[in-house]
């Protein structure tokens, strides 16, 4: 039996497996979105061109993503190591900075904005499981980062998650619901700090803020 405690008790969830079970596994109703030769294809690419230290350019790396059906800007700026599942399933604006190390598990679509800088170690995640149920039913959900945010060193974005415009994703924080435009997040689960107010380059200093009381991403 699977008890679960709500706001008026423990609810009874006797009817669900107790635990779950992974022989019971299925995902072929998954759309990779792309035939298998070409699935293949690219984790060679990607073994050869991506996923190691070799000092590749980035605009090199560029042209392989758009050949496998990526949507990349220009002025991208690609790391070592960089692990992006399906480059179909990826759009890039102008400017854009990944460092090494990134993870793009792209099940669903990655949109990252024009001026956004995704920090080496991070991940974004657009896959996760059903924990209601005992066959892990796989469920995805796109990302999107808005125009100018930055996603800092170790930090995780989880599926569904959109990161409003110029908003700052402090270093090794779990990002689990949107984040407003232009608030500085921290944590896990990450809440927002403060609220960002940037002004001219002169300024001093050149991003004020104004300091809020935490308040939980999730909602009430």
């Amino acid at each position: 039996m699977i008890l679960c405690k709500s706001g008026s008790g423990f609810a009874d969830y006797s009817f669900m497996s107790a635990v779950v079970n992974l022989g019971k596994y299925d995902n072929s109703d998954f759309d990779r979105g792309a035939p298998r030769w070409k699935r293949g294809l690219w984790v060679v690419v990607r073994c050869v061109f991506f996923q190691n230290p070799c000092p590749w350019g980035s605009a090199f790396r560029s042209a392989l993503l758009r050949y496998f059906g990526a949507k990349i800007g220009k002025g991208l700026s690609i790391g070592s190591n960089v692990n992006v599942s399906f480059p179909w399933r990826l759009v890039v604006g102008d400017h854009v900075w990944i460092g090494d190390d990134v993870g793009i598990l792209s099940l669903a679509q990655v949109t990252i904005e024009s001026n956004v800088c995704v920090a080496r170690r991070s991940f974004l995640c657009t896959g996760s499981h059903d924990i209601w149920r005992d066959d892990f039913k796989l469920k995805v959900a796109p990302i999107l980062i808005r125009t100018g945010s930055w996603i800092a060193i170790g930090s995780l974005i989880l599926a569904g998650v959109t990161i409003g415009e110029g908003a700052v994703v402090s270093a090794g924080s779990v990002v689990l619901k949107d984040v407003p435009p232009n608030c500085l997040v921290r944590g896990n689960p990450a809440t927002v700090v403060y609220e960002i107010f940037r002004g001219p380059e002169s300024a001093k200093p050149s991003v004020p803020v104004s300091r809020v009381r935490d308040k939980s991403l999730s909602p009430p």
